[in-house]
């Protein structure tokens, strides 16, 4: 689907494969620790009240043919582990999905928007790749 974004979802389908969250049992010493983050596709508005009600989740409206799109990706790709914990990342498609756009007032790709625990939108921001995630997620 999002050609661009496979090689930030291959290598992150041991942190969540898409469509889910990846869940395993973990160790007791390393559940203390905190989750790494994940990335995920975008399915429903269902599926973001689920994430949002579990922790930091951001939705970003991503274009294949944008530029901006494409820069913000490959910086996800290579500083992925510098993405702070416990967050996810939806992946949304800025041409598809127009009634999400519509909800959380998305007139520009590259849009990343953070949600409350309830799924509305807290804020939202252009660009900015790993720095903008960690930059607008802190608490």
């Amino acid at each position: 689907m999002f050609a661009l974004l496979r090689p930030l979802f291959v290598s992150l389908l041991l942190i969540a494969p898409l469509g889910g969250i990846a869940t395993a049992v973990e160790p007791v010493a390393a559940a203390a620790a905190a989750a790494p983050a994940q990335v995920v596709s975008f399915e429903s508005e269902a599926q973001l009240i689920g994430l949002a009600a579990k922790g930091t989740t951001i939705v970003f409206f991503y274009a294949a043919w944008c530029p901006d799109c494409r820069a913000t990706v490959t910086d996800l790709n290579a500083r992925w582990h510098d993405v702070r914990p416990n967050l996810t990342l939806v992946i949304a498609d800025y041409d598809q999905e127009k009634a999400l756009k519509a909800k959380y007032g998305v007139t520009y790709q590259d849009t990343f928007v953070l949600l409350d625990a309830k799924g509305a939108a807290v804020k939202s921001w252009n660009g900015g790749g790993v720095n903008g995630l960690n930059d607008n997620t802190r608490t």
